[in-house]
């Protein structure tokens, strides 16, 4: 019998073990996974062959976990699409199935998304205060340009808001 020591695991049952579970805690990119399995040491050539044997059996699947992501992040943030195209970059997800997923939102959506989340931020004024409404006009657009939303856009859907909703 072999020292404890001196026995070494199996690199690809290492690889399994690791990507199995990433992938209980929720769906990753291939990008993230190769990510952890090189931060734990599994020889690059394993890593490779382990992820393609994933892939070939649906586990990993870019175009699933982009659209998936694009769908969750969209309800849940109001994000929009240049903020979600950020993000699945930063995710490793190639361009081209970026753009496939992305196409699913439409700009009436991204509006829409925008309209919602400035009523749901937007705080009461002064009718009468000018110098009020520009600093929540002013806020409201910072809050949209940090989800990724166009200035022009921002600062439309806000302004609009502000003149029809303002109920103090």
């Amino acid at each position: 019998m072999e020292p404890e020591g001196e026995r070494e695991a199996d690199p690809e049952a290492v690889a399994r073990a690791i990507l199995l579970r990433q992938l209980t805690s929720g769906p990753r990119s291939r990008h993230q996974l190769a990510v952890k399995l090189r931060e734990r040491r599994v020889p690059e050539d394993v890593a490779e062959a382990v992820l393609d044997r994933f892939e070939d059996v649906g586990l990993i699947d870019d175009a699933d976990f982009a659209e998936m992501w694009v769908r969750s992040r969209f309800a849940a943030k109001g994000l929009s699409k240049s903020a979600l195209r950020r993000e699945l970059v930063s995710k490793g997800v190639d361009g081209g199935v970026a753009e496939e997923a992305l196409s699913e939102l439409s700009d009436d959506e991204e509006m829409g998304a925008a309209r919602e989340l400035v009523q749901r931020r937007m705080r009461p004024f002064p009718p009468d205060d000018p110098a009020a409404r520009e600093r929540e006009l002013r806020r409201l657009v910072g809050m949209l340009a940090r989800k990724g939303h166009p200035p022009g856009r921002a600062f439309r859907v806000a302004a609009e808001i502000l003149d029809t909703g303002n109920t103090q």
